[in-house]
């Protein structure tokens, strides 16, 4: 268990799990976007007030910052274990039929590059910059791995790997939208089984 402790002459030491909390935040900013989610809400799901709150994280903004960091570090795991498949067609597989599973186990539904970003205002344009760029980056390892398939004729020789990788990205978002929606996991998986069938024969 990691407790934040002030040095001594500094003030009382801050008694909760600093890991324990920025999962919490995690949690609801997934279930809430980053603008749905207030600064009381942060506060009543983290079990702290709101002075611990910018001790320990900052503001608001900070605070997503580091709860997106603390995310992509297992989507990014995941997305690197698929690209890692044997062939291009295994990678999209994976990382398409792995999006079907984001409302197992209690977890909140929707991808948090996606949620966090389907509505915002002058107030969170550097919150949507930030979302878009790593969408974008997801999406330039998907056209590398495809870029890869191509030169190792996994793909036809006419494949547009941008173009493909720029698709299966859209299913993969719509998905997390449709996770947000109320789709069942076997219904975003029918999504899925359609979606390959646009893989270059």
């Amino acid at each position: 268990m990691k407790i934040e402790k002030i040095p001594p002459g500094k003030g009382r030491p801050r008694a909760f799990d600093i890991d324990k909390a920025l999962d919490c935040a995690l949690d609801l900013f997934r279930r809430q976007g980053y603008e749905g989610t207030s600064l009381s809400d942060l506060t009543e799901a983290m079990g702290i007030n709101r002075p611990s709150l910018y001790a320990a994280f900052g503001n608001k903004e900070e605070l997503f910052h580091k709860a997106l960091e603390r995310y992509t570090e297992s989507a990014g795991t995941f997305l690197c274990e698929s690209m890692s498949q044997p062939t291009a067609r295994a990678a999209v597989e994976q990382l398409l039929y792995g999006a079907t599973t984001i409302r197992e186990g209690g977890c909140p539904q929707g991808c948090l590059l996606v949620k966090g970003a389907l509505t915002g205002s002058e107030d969170s344009v550097t919150i949507q910059k930030e979302l878009t760029a790593r969408r974008a980056a997801n999406e330039a390892l998907l056209r590398a791995r495809l870029e890869r398939a191509l030169i190792e004729a996994e793909l036809p020789a006419d494949t547009n790997p941008a173009d493909l990788a720029r698709y299966f990205s859209t299913v993969l978002h719509g998905l997390s939208i449709q996770a947000i929606g109320g789709a069942s996991q076997e219904e975003l998986t029918h999504v899925v089984e359609i979606a390959l069938r646009a893989w270059p024969a």
